[in-house]
């Protein structure tokens, strides 16, 4: 059967990276350390119904600001590599679609030393496109440069992520989005954007794509 999609371009942290329980953990640390509002569960978990400019104007972090902050995070992750956990049935399913003839990228605003890292190194093999290192806001310049080298148009393509600024980046280009319920977002929050699909299982990715199931798996939540 011919995938629905030539090219699957996921994003790492909240789509394959299971990186959330980390992030509750570092985040107080962060604001104390660059001066912006400390969060509680509960104003965290509404931020979670947020995109991400709305977000850095709730706790008031000025734009200038957040590349400090964003190679900050970074550092931390290298740090704490040890503590990232691809979702369950992640890699069954990268290796399903590679099967089924499906390129695969990553687009992702954390650097590619820390996605591979987290991957493995059976699982970064299975990737042929990393396009890391993504400002905030840059993801749709590095979706395009990824269709400009890999020699897809975007009615070939499917970006995959958790996050309203994947959408708004996919939905910009004319790329097809799949949103997941497992992420940062809130499922709802993903939904009002439009996707083209929400997924909520690992599985659902595969027959999307490819017309076949794998592994049936859900990722936790």
């Amino acid at each position: 059967m011919t995938p629905r999609y030539r090219l699957v371009i996921f994003d790492s942290d909240g789509t394959l990276t299971d990186s959330f329980p980390w992030f509750q953990d570092v985040i107080n640390d962060v604001a104390e350390h660059f001066g912006f509002a400390r969060l509680d569960d509960a104003r965290l978990e509404a931020l979670r119904s947020l995109g991400a400019r709305e977000t850095l104007q709730e706790l008031g972090v000025p734009r200038w600001q957040l590349p400090f902050i964003v190679r900050h995070m970074r550092r931390l992750k290298a740090r704490d590599h040890h503590r990232m956990r691809l979702f369950p049935g992640v890699p069954a399913t990268l290796r399903r679609l590679k099967e089924c003839g499906v390129t695969l990228a990553v687009v992702s605003s954390d650097v590619e030393s820390n996605v591979r890292r987290t991957l493995g190194p059976t699982n970064a093999w299975l990737i042929d496109h990393y396009a890391c290192g993504a400002s905030v806001f840059g993801k749709s310049a590095r979706m395009r440069h990824l269709l400009r080298q890999a020699g897809f148009r975007p009615g070939e393509a499917i970006a995959i992520g958790d996050e309203i600024r994947d959408v708004e980046a996919a939905h910009s280009l004319g790329i097809a989005f799949g949103a997941v319920s497992w992420g940062y977002t809130q499922p709802e929050a993903l939904a009002a954007q439009a996707p083209s699909v929400l997924f909520s299982t690992l599985d659902e990715i595969l027959v999307h794509v490819t017309g076949t199931h794998g592994t049936g798996g859900r990722p936790s939540i």
